[in-house]
């Protein structure tokens, strides 16, 4: 599910030109729409049960494997996951018509989805390694969109607070990794 907002996200950003600004729209929309549908479809068939994907594992000894990367479904991030998914196509739907006249829309609309990609990964994360990359994810993303209009200066102000502020966040995460 959250490939579909990674590939949503990569079409904006690398095809905004060919796409231009309605067809970025559509990319976006359709992504998150089916994000949403496909979200919706777990809550309601998966809910009560628990799942693990195992996609690797790495830094194995034999029996003892140390480390795995894979998501976690059960009945909270389910939840959680629709949640996201769903406002995030909302965030998407008002910032289309918020943002129609812009020429840099498609960037826009890159950025929102690899801002969702990211929290669907952070919340669907195994361990805390998985977790910490999603968070670093989320304080880029929001970089980015903070700074979404570089050419002011009260936006750059902003962007580097904020980034500041989730470096220190960082530190508390690291204490509890």
């Amino acid at each position: 599910m959250s490939t579909l907002t990674l590939i949503g996200s990569f079409l904006c950003l690398f095809g905004g030109k060919v796409f231009g600004g309605k067809g970025s729209a559509c990319v976006s929309l359709v992504s998150l729409f089916l994000t949403s549908y496909l979200s919706f479809y777990v809550l309601l068939a998966e809910a009560p049960n628990f799942e693990y994907h195992l996609i690797l594992s790495y830094w194995s000894d034999g029996s003892l494997s140390f480390s795995q990367f894979g998501f976690w479904f059960d009945s909270l991030t389910v939840v959680m996951l629709f949640i996201i998914s769903f406002i995030s196509f909302l965030v998407h739907f008002y910032s289309i018509g918020y943002m129609s006249g812009d020429p840099h829309l498609a960037r826009f609309l890159g950025y929102l989805q690899l801002f969702t990609f990211f929290m669907i990964f952070l919340v669907l994360s195994d361990n805390l390694l998985q977790a910490f990359f999603g968070w670093e994810g989320v304080g880029l993303v929001s970089f980015l969109l903070i700074n979404f209009w570089f050419t002011r200066v009260q936006a750059s102000k902003s962007a580097f607070k904020a980034i500041l502020l989730n470096k220190f966040g960082d530190c508390a995460f690291l204490v509890f990794l």
